[in-house]
């Protein structure tokens, strides 16, 4: 078995295992449950995209698709860090989840909080203490 022959049939065992792991991904990326599960799915078909292009440039010996696959991993990186700043900036991690919504805190003039940033200024307040009652002397009648 020459070099050759063993670089040709790991490419070919490569491209299948990587056409596996791109339809799982595409599976998930469109029935997906959640926002975050399809934005990971996405992250995961640009790294696939990645092992296909390293897979191409070791099999034609085209160096230049190394660089390619280079700048396509910065494009991804910054795609996936774009949408989690989207996603953390909608204030809702799940759409699909079955949470229940909680329902929103009355403010002090009797309207109801809607928004998801005014509900979590709210939350964030500080709270007041609760009135404390004395505790009784001990020998009284209500300390026994």
């Amino acid at each position: 078995m020459t070099p050759d022959l063993i670089v040709e049939y790991a490419a070919i065992f490569a491209i299948v295992i990587l056409v596996i792991a791109l339809l799982l991904t595409v599976y998930r990326a469109v029935v997906g449950p959640t926002l975050p599960d399809r934005v990971i799915a996405l992250d995961m078909l640009v790294g696939i995209v990645i092992g296909f292009i390293a897979v191409i440039a070791l099999r034609t010996g085209y160096t230049l698709y190394i660089d390619i696959a280079i700048a396509l991993g910065l494009v991804g990186f910054l795609a996936t860090v774009a949408f989690a700043r989207f996603i953390l900036a909608r204030g809702c991690v799940g759409e699909g989840e079955g949470v229940e919504t909680a329902k929103p805190a009355a403010s002090n003039t009797g309207k109801a909080v809607a928004s998801g940033t005014a509900r979590l200024a709210a939350a964030k307040a500080p709270k007041k203490p609760k009135a404390v009652k004395p505790a009784a002397p001990l020998g009284s009648k209500e300390a026994k």
